[in-house]
């Protein structure tokens, strides 16, 4: 039996959050391990529609016990808010079934100002403005405020001056009215009580599911292309998204990583600024967005489009850890009289096998593509290889020659059930 961490292996928006759902129920415990509620994931179950942000997948299905761990940066107002929403559809989050790190760094209001005013000038990286670069950074500089502080208001005011010492000073610079340590101090105080009671000791409540052999899977937010380390810098996140995060943002050790299943999108899509070397400004981009529904979750922003990049995925398949990988999407290629796949790139006129780290360079990439037969007959809602046309398991299977990994699941629609298995992570 294996532990398991799903990461996106592209840029982001690949259906994890359908995925983590349908994995959850063969886990005990569903780990959020980085990133904030800038990451979007929807779930479609029996007809309705769960929209999360900050909350695990697996926080939808009864009996399972979810964990927003150290890694992740936690607004306590958008966390209060998207479990109000939760509980409109019927399902109870509590302490009983939620624990928020002790550890883990809060999204105050603070952060969220800084985010936009830097959005609005010529710093702009199309972020969400959700706040979470700042929070990352204050997390690294030292001065943050943790969810444990919540507990001692006596010791919060020397806490809010070291970190307004910095705010302050970069309001200055802006001509922007600086804070009020005590208005800060009453924001936390107003939020505490609705965060104190799921916050604990994440790295215990973990080590004791490991010791009576529960299954853990680690949910990953945004992708490999988007971290701050290993994707297309600067138009990335502020965490780090591959799997080693899982075991750091938790309180694991690696080894307690048994499998890591990286979600892939049978074509590319990305949000926001930045490079994309198979993207279709044209009518082609329309229709696989128009047929994807490719709007953001959290913000609605349109997702650019495009064809399947293996060249990347390869990348993201060493750089991420990835040993198998969940296919999504798979439908919305139905139709396509042919199908192009990017299987290498031209970088000043010659051959080029990865995407260079340099972001002048990435934008010089040009793909070379390949020409795949497209398929008539529909998949959507396909749950055996039977039921797949023969160019559609073709093009799958070529997928998996050129990015040097196995297909372990293939999603062919948003239901939960609508999932071919072809290998289960859980066993390693």
């Amino acid at each position: 039996m294996a532990n398991v961490a799903v990461i996106g292996a592209q840029w982001g928006d690949e259906g994890k959050g359908k995925i983590v759902d349908w994995l959850s129920a063969r886990a005990d415990v569903v780990v959020r391990f980085q990133g904030g509620h800038n990451a979007g994931h929807t779930l479609v179950i029996d007809g309705i529609t769960y929209k999360l942000s900050l909350l695990p997948s697996g926080v939808v299905r009864p009996g399972k016990q979810a964990v927003i761990g150290n890694g992740v940066v936690v607004d306590p107002w958008a966390l209060a808010a998207e479990i109000g929403r939760l509980k409109d559809l019927g399902v109870s989050v509590t302490p009983a079934n939620l624990m928020v790190a002790e550890n883990a760094a809060l999204i105050l209001p603070l952060h969220r100002d800084l985010d936009t005013a830097r959005e609005t000038g010529v710093q702009a990286l199309g972020t969400t403005k959700r706040g979470i670069g700042p929070a990352y950074e204050d997390k690294v500089g030292r001065r943050a405020i943790r969810a444990v502080d919540l507990k001692d208001f006596n010791t919060l005011p020397g806490k809010i001056d070291r970190l307004l010492a910095h705010h302050n000073a970069l309001r200055r610079g802006v001509g922007a009215e600086e804070i009020k340590p005590e208005d800060v101090l009453a924001q936390l105080k107003e939020i505490a009580p609705s965060i104190l009671p799921f916050i604990g000791p994440v790295w215990r409540l973990l080590d004791q599911a490991r010791k009576a052999n529960k299954r853990i899977l680690f949910e990953g937010a945004q992708a490999v292309l988007l971290d701050v380390d290993h994707g297309t810098y600067p138009f990335v996140t502020s965490s780090n998204t591959v799997a080693g995060q899982a075991a750091a943002g938790s309180g694991i050790g690696p080894h307690q990583i048994g499998y890591v299943l990286g979600i892939v999108k049978a074509y590319t899509t990305r949000v926001g600024d930045g490079p994309f070397p198979t993207e279709q400004k044209n009518d082609i981009g329309e229709k696989i967005g128009q047929r994807g529904a490719e709007f953001g979750t959290v913000t609605g922003r349109k997702r650019r489009c495009g064809w399947f990049d293996a060249v990347l995925v390869r990348q993201t398949i060493v750089t991420g850890g990835v040993d198998g990988i969940a296919l999504t999407k798979l439908d919305v290629l139905d139709g396509f009289d042919e199908i192009k796949v990017c299987v290498g790139y031209k970088l000043d006129g010659k051959d080029h096998d990865y995407l260079p780290a340099d972001a002048v360079e990435q934008a010089r990439i040009e793909p070379v593509y390949e020409t795949i037969p497209g398929w008539k007959e529909s998949t959507r809602g396909a749950r055996s290889w039977a039921q797949l046309p023969a160019n559609a398991i073709k093009y799958v299977r070529r997928i998996e020659e050129l990015i040097d990994a196995p297909v372990a699941l293939l999603s062919t629609s948003p239901e939960r059930e609508d999932t071919i298995l072809v290998h289960d992570p859980f066993l390693g």
